[in-house]
């Protein structure tokens, strides 16, 4: 049974951060909320939180696995940013974009697309998030929580309990969040292409 975290939207109380984290550091996967709706978290180097991920989901080898990073310099250490490219990436962080990116050799290459080599990367612009990401020191390995047959991602904390109650170790509810999921830009070619069109505003890499 997952454990529910009520935290509080604006000021997470650090104990319950603390405690999602220490999961996530014994290899447990949480359910979490962000500005584009919830998502499945689990640690850069945990296999078997992947595989976990990718059964909930039931999603393909080719799906774009995201690194949630706590600022653009960490998201500077996984992935490649030209000139062109970091002028619009930075002035679209943090908020509900992501952007897929050549991996760097920090990004394992089980997470990396199998034929592009690329990966997603994203700096959320949600308290928890942030709270988060801090105690743990490290990008968070994550997934957008759309359920199979499902095309918006899950918005209610207790809907997220009762659906994945012994799929995941923790729930953290804070409340309201995010009701679509992110935009989704590919920097690949070094050309924006917008494959997903989400919160985010995709007019700015026309």
């Amino acid at each position: 049974m997952a454990r529910y975290l009520d935290v509080h939207p604006v000021d997470p109380q650090p104990r319950a951060i603390a405690q999602a984290v220490a999961v996530l550091r014994e290899g447990g996967l949480i359910a979490y909320p962000t500005d584009s709706g919830y998502a499945l978290g689990a640690m850069v180097g945990n296999q078997a939180g992947k595989d976990r991920i990718r059964e909930i989901r039931r999603l393909d080898d080719r799906h774009h696995y995201t690194l949630i990073c706590r600022d653009f310099a960490q998201l500077g250490q996984l992935v490649h940013v030209d000139n062109s490219v970091f002028r619009a990436v930075k002035a679209s962080t943090p908020g509900p974009y992501t952007f897929i990116l050549p991996a760097t050799h920090e990004v394992p290459r089980r997470l990396q697309h199998p034929r592009k080599r690329t990966v997603g990367v994203r700096i959320p612009d949600h308290p928890v998030v942030r709270a988060l990401l801090a105690e743990l020191g490290e990008p968070l390995l994550s997934s957008t929580l759309i359920l199979p047959g499902g095309a918006e991602p899950m918005t209610d904390g207790w809907q997220v309990k009762e659906a994945l109650d012994h799929l995941v170790e923790v729930v953290i509810d804070s409340g309201e969040c995010g009701t679509e999921p992110t935009t989704v830009v590919d920097f690949s070619s070094g050309v924006a292409e917008v494959v997903r069109v989400g919160s985010g505003d995709p007019s700015r890499f026309e």
